[in-house]
């Protein structure tokens, strides 16, 4: 049976177990069924048994690579060895015998061990017997303090483990909060670098068109100096530049708010058809730059979806502006959607850049990630984690195909609206 309070301070209890269990109905009679097996079961040595809630002490589950509840561990004497499932009681039959004998086998072992050691101290006090009795004492009592230093940090008492474990995950749960501060302080720091390069650009070139649109107006009773073709051409450019810098902004103040802020979105039933349209449209003259050829296959009766236009109208610009990016001159950019389900409608951009390596097909889609070639190009290696966030918010998957110098196709679903 179960060691008494006043036995437990005698010695330390050589078989110690650790029962784990968690708020799941049947969890009180589970416990009580096992403590009633134990006090039953003949035992020559005395055990301790502690009963440990997974849900308030996770850290405990997590270090002893538990997979189920409830679970019963022996922690001493060693080896470890852990029991689980739902015939735990069978188990425990099975493997108390052997249990028992391994407490004895620590018993013996101890026994020698200490005779060696008084052993030891005998003969070392023989040999010093012509010392002086003062110096023979000293010895002794720091002989005797060592001895008990030993025993009192000796790790079998579950108590102990257990907030040298706790201690343990808090330390690690720091540091890694330390971590975390420290990379988000060099983002913010490349973030400020980049911006202040990457927005002079663009404001560069609405500058210059504005600039250019401002010479070319007429003075009283002369002609315009700019033809209407090209005051046309000026005031898309600036427009055009400015939608950019406001791309920049958004994706920036989205990832200030890092990845553990929540993603507000508001779903409505959404023509995806109008939407893909819309923007091919906006981004024309992105890829009119690069005589880059647009194909689109996108069927007259795609069902609605249940998204939120602005959040997906900002999925379907950045892949787009992604693939711009990557196609070369002359190259082909394709956008395909279709009904995939009756549940899914498949969304899919495609190009035929560089392509991405196989073992980084899956990092893309981390926040600041960004591929060794494209530390040159624009960009804070923002926005594909922010896709990726946004489709998970509509419980939709994002994903992407690629071959290295062949291109990339990078896929996304959205639920069907159900009217």
């Amino acid at each position: 049976m179960q060691a008494s309070p006043e036995e437990s301070r005698k010695f330390e209890v050589p078989l110690q177990l650790l029962l784990f269990v968690d708020k799941r109905p049947g969890s009180t009679e589970q416990i009580r069924r096992i403590r009633t097996y134990l006090k039953n079961l003949r035992t020559e040595y005395p055990f301790d048994l502690q009963v440990i809630d997974v849900e308030e002490q996770p850290y405990l589950a997590e270090h002893f690579k538990l997979v189920a509840t409830p679970a019963l561990v022996k922690i001493h004497p060693e080896p470890r060895q852990t029991l689980a499932g739902s015939n735990l009681i069978n188990q425990l039959g099975i493997w108390w015998n052997r249990w028992q004998r391994s407490v004895e086998e620590y018993l013996n072992n101890s026994r020698q061990d200490s005779d060696l050691d008084n052993e030891a101290i005998e003969a070392e006090e023989t040999s010093k017997r012509d010392k002086n009795v003062a110096e023979s004492t000293a010895l002794l009592h720091q002989e005797t303090e060592s001895t008990s230093s030993v025993v009192r940090s000796h790790p079998n008492s579950i108590a102990r483990s257990t907030e040298v474990l706790r201690l343990s995950d808090e330390i690690f749960r720091l540091k890694q909060e330390v971590e975390q501060l420290q990379e988000q302080l060099q983002f913010k720091d490349r973030i400020i670098a980049m911006l202040a390069h990457d927005l002079r650009n663009p404001l560069t070139a609405t500058s210059i068109a504005l600039e250019t649109l401002e010479l070319g107006v007429p003075k009283e009773g002369q002609p315009s100096r700019l033809t209407p073709a090209l005051t046309t051409q000026l005031l898309r450019h600036a427009r055009t530049q400015t939608k950019a810098i406001d791309r920049m902004i958004t994706d920036i103040l989205q990832a200030a708010r890092g990845t553990n802020a929540e993603l507000l979105i508001q779903p409505q039933q959404l023509d995806l058809i109008n939407l893909c349209k819309d923007v091919l449209d906006h981004l024309k003259d992105r890829f009119r730059q690069k005589s880059q050829y647009i194909e689109s296959d996108i069927p007259a009766d795609l069902p609605l979806v249940y998204a939120d236009p602005e959040r997906i109208r900002q999925v379907v610009i950045n892949l787009l502006d992604n693939a711009a990016k990557y196609t070369p001159e002359g190259g082909k950019i394709q956008i395909t959607v279709l009904h995939r389900t009756t549940q899914k409608v498949q969304v899919s951009i495609c190009d035929n850049g560089p392509g991405i390596p196989i073992e980084n097909q899956e990092r893309i889609f981390e926040e600041r990630f960004r591929l060794e070639r494209d530390t040159a190009q624009d960009g804070y290696g923002i926005g594909l984690s922010l896709c990726q966030r946004i489709i998970r918010a509509h419980y939709g998957q994002i994903w992407v195909d690629s071959n290295s110098n062949q291109g990339s196709c990078f896929h996304f679903t959205l639920p069907v609206h159900r009217s």
